[in-house]
């Protein structure tokens, strides 16, 4: 174990190092158990005698700090006090506009009983088994190459599969130049905002909508206006005169999951033409379409380089991965790329080689296929169970793919959802997910909850809601 004792300009050696690993053992630095490096290496180490440092460790020994075990050294034990608290200093401060900025989500440990999460997959059905041989056969193959810096812009493999994957399940027509793997929506709005907006320029953003996007470009000093959304879509008329960038989720808005008219998306590609602005089409989860025939992407009807095309593999695969994609015109991607490389450089490399082999060997779709239909299943139950228990007051809202469905009620729907968390109920209210005006209604996902999971889930929230506290 590498301990950091700093004896310049102290005289009582001794106390010194007993002073300094003691503080070190409160504070959680050298954990119970850990083993403290042998009194002559130490003492080497300091430049001290041995008796000195063997003074110090008898002293904490006699203080229950340490305790020798013969013939395998001196170790921590746990701490006979509360560690010393942090003390309270002014310290550096941030931008004021990372205070409006929430606190990331806590992990769940252990999962709720019910989780009705929206925008969470089923990862006890993430192929494990063929993703452990893909990885294995990365790392057995001894490619240096993934193993030392990466392309900022992505694996080269991977970008062809993405640029043909998109091509034809969405009609996105783009090559692999036009593709940068990133880590997912989030950060493709900042690298868009990086290389196109400057402080104080005007964004728009759906309202109700995904809460990352607009707190991304609010934190890069970004004006953010949220603007309503209706059964058509975006209310193209309701974007403030100068936006320069609008972010959208047009074929299964989030969070109503409502598609975009095409009469609206024609004229939101108008409307950005005309203004000189980018379409930031975040195309999330619409490998889960039950019914009807797929959409047609903004994208695929921009014939003037307007539209950045954003993808995801959380929805489909796995959010550890931190994969994604964006498509964007020919013009923009140097400057993406260059972004990419000062904010993080790349993705994992061996990440990346991997979901390329299994989306060549057709791994990728067979996967899709198969939790459409498991996530199709789950949409009908959650649907019929809340047209016959929760007519009453939540009205579900068309919605025909991805991994969630809303339903609005007349009344705040807060209480509500606070009171099932407690009862290990776990979901949103629509409210949540609004900047202005704020609708009441809920929020269902139904990719981490199995399909007979999800009645009594919301047997137990209907007896919540009975007993008044909705």
């Amino acid at each position: 174990m590498e301990i950091h004792i700093d004896l310049t300009g102290t005289r009582g050696h001794r106390d010194a190092i007993y002073r300094q690993l003691r503080a070190a053992i409160l504070a959680g630095r050298i954990r119970p158990g850990e083993a403290l490096p042998p009194t002559r290496e130490l003492a080497q180490r300091l430049a001290v005698s041995r008796t000195t440092v063997s003074a110090a460790y008898d002293r904490l020994t006699a203080e229950g700090f340490l305790a020798g075990r013969v013939g395998a050294g001196t170790f921590v034990t746990a701490s006979p006090a509360s560690p010393e608290p942090v003390p309270d200093v002014p310290g550096v401060r941030p931008l004021p506009e990372w205070d409006a900025v929430p606190r990331p989500p806590a992990p769940f440990a252990p999962a709720p009983e019910f989780d009705f999460r929206p925008g969470v997959p089923d990862l006890s059905l993430f192929p494990f088994d063929t993703w452990r041989r893909l990885v294995t056969q990365r790392l057995r193959a001894g490619q240096a190459d993934l193993m030392t810096y990466g392309d900022p812009q992505g694996h080269a493999e991977l970008r062809t599969e993405i640029a043909r994957h998109a091509g034809v399940s969405r009609d996105v027509r783009a090559s692999a130049a036009q593709v940068v793997v990133t880590a997912g929506a989030q950060q493709t709005t900042d690298l868009v905002a990086r290389v196109l907006l400057r402080d104080g320029d005007l964004a728009a953003v759906e309202d109700p909508g995904y809460p990352p996007p607009r707190l991304v470009l609010g934190a890069r000093g970004v004006r953010v206006a949220p603007v309503p959304v209706d059964a058509s879509g975006i209310v193209v008329d309701a974007i403030p005169a100068g936006t320069r960038l609008v972010y959208v989720t047009p074929s299964h808005q989030y969070p109503l999951g409502l598609a975009m008219s095409l009469d609206r998306r024609l004229e939101l590609l108008g409307w950005a033409e005309r203004n000189d602005a980018v379409l930031v089409e975040d195309d999330y989860d619409t490998e889960f379409r039950y019914t009807g025939r797929p959409l047609e992407p903004l994208h695929s009807l921009d014939s003037r380089g307007r539209v950045v095309y954003v993808g995801s593999f959380s929805k489909v695969l796995s959010p550890a991965l931190r994969l994604g994609f964006l498509i964007a015109p020919p013009s923009l991607v140097p400057a993406l790329v260059k972004a990419r490389y000062l904010t993080d450089w790349h993705a994992p490399n061996v990440e990346q080689a991997a979901l390329a082999a299994f989306m060549a060997e057709g791994g990728f779709a067979r996967h899709v296929r198969r939790m459409r239909k498991v996530y199709r299943a789950r949409h009908e139950i959650l649907s019929a169970v809340l047209a016959r228990d929760f007519a009453d007051f939540l009205t579900p809202l068309p919605s025909t793919a991805g991994l969630h469905l809303s339903a609005v009620a007349s009344a705040d729907c807060g209480p509500l959802v606070r009171a099932a968390r407690r009862r290990g109920v776990r979901l949103y209210s629509l409210g949540d997910f609004g900047v202005g005006e704020r609708r009441h209604g809920l929020v269902f996902g139904y990719g981490a909850v199995t399909a007979e999971r999800i009645e009594p889930g919301l047997a137990r929230l209907r007896a919540l809601a009975d007993e008044g506290v909705a």
